[in-house]
């Protein structure tokens, strides 16, 4: 059966890295957008760039901080009546700040769990609420590769609080198995952006146009979960799943 076409999609954390990418990816597809975020003149300067490359296509541009819930809600709705309805919605918003856990930096960890967790269930509640008033709809939950297991050091709280994305984007996939609304959850691996640079080195670092392609094909295709790119986070995650914690602690 042939997946129709998502032709309305809301990007959450457009402003930048993964979600300005496939905002401009799918711009050039055709697609009506929702581009949401905390920097504003970021949103527009994309918006405004996007509107005369493709001058057939509606790009609605709101603030949005994912911490404030009821703007989540707000902004959601808001998006859906200035596009006639949302298709797709690509939750991406996140943070990647860190610290090793007892090291005093509570503040920083319960930030990242907050976005990266709360928030991410307030943009789900607010997606799934106009996909099952429409009885359609398709969730992209972009999670990470640090999912697979538990992380040392600044990503402790980060790999955690992607974990329950993932378990969450699968609680919700269960829950609506046998209507026509589909959840994909993406696990990325290292994709340039400007996350990655503040970490410094990073190993097996896909070029953001590569990384972006390969986000914009697996969400096309809408599989439950998704390694991106395939190679090499689709075998490496297998590994990662025996690994014994000596061995995970050298990766890290």
């Amino acid at each position: 059966m042939s997946r129709p076409e998502r032709r309305n999609i809301l990007i959450t954390g457009a402003s930048s890295g993964l979600g300005e990418g496939m905002a401009r990816l799918f711009a050039a597809k055709g697609r009506n957008l929702a581009l949401c975020a905390r920097r504003t003149d970021r949103l527009e300067a994309l918006a405004a760039e996007l509107r005369a490359a493709h001058p057939d296509i509606t790009v609605f541009v709101a603030k949005l901080d994912v911490n404030d819930h009821d703007a989540v809600f707000r902004v959601f709705d808001e998006a859906a009546a200035a596009l006639g309805g949302l298709d797709r919605v690509i939750a991406n918003a996140g943070l990647g700040k860190g610290q090793p856990i007892g090291t005093g930096k509570f503040a920083a960890n319960k930030q990242t769990a907050d976005t990266n967790f709360i928030g991410l269930l307030a943009q789900c509640e607010a997606a799934m609420t106009i996909f099952r008033e429409q009885n359609a709809g398709h969730l992209v939950v972009v999670s990470s590769v640090s999912a697979v297991r538990g992380g040392r050091g600044n990503i402790t709280t980060y790999a955690a609080s992607k974990a329950a994305a993932s378990h969450l984007a699968e609680g919700i996939r269960i829950d609506v198995l046998n209507k026509p609304i589909t959840v994909t959850t993406l696990l990325p691996g290292y994709i340039e952006s400007e996350m990655t640079a503040k970490s410094g080195k990073t190993p097996l670092l896909a070029s953001a146009e590569k990384g972006h392609r390969a986000l914009v094909s697996a969400i096309e295709k809408e599989p439950a979960t998704a390694y991106v790119p395939w190679w090499p986070w689709t075998p490496l995650s297998n590994v990662m799943r025996v690994s014994p914690l000596w061995l995970l602690r050298k990766l890290s």
